[in-house]
């Protein structure tokens, strides 16, 4: 329905079985979330497994649990090609500043 109204959807994955299903309905982004639905805890190696595995063509989305730019550099090393950040900014009280930290503007 999203592609007939001319949008695009975000497929979500956690695994590499999700990203060989995701693949099956060429999606054009693809989001990979490092947070564990289950437990909530977060683990960024997920970026380093699966966003190499997407390919290029395909816009990659490293989400949740980016809170540092340490961070942001682990996703942009993997290849992701967006950030999706929302805790680290609502929690900061200073979402600019915290936006130019995680861009290492500052």
């Amino acid at each position: 329905l999203s592609c007939e109204l001319g949008m695009a959807s975000l497929i979500e994955i956690h695994t590499a079985q999700e990203l060989e299903s995701a693949m099956d309905i060429s999606p054009k982004i693809i989001g990979v979330n490092s947070r564990n639905l289950k437990t909530l805890d977060v683990d960024t190696r997920a970026f380093e497994e699966l966003i190499p595995q997407i390919p290029a063509e395909i816009i990659r989305v490293a989400e949740s649990g980016i809170s540092s730019r340490n961070d942001v550099e682990i996703a942009a090393k993997a290849g992701a090609t967006v950030i999706l950040v929302g805790e680290a900014l609502v929690k900061s009280g200073d979402p600019i500043s915290a936006m130019q930290d995680l861009l290492g503007r500052r």
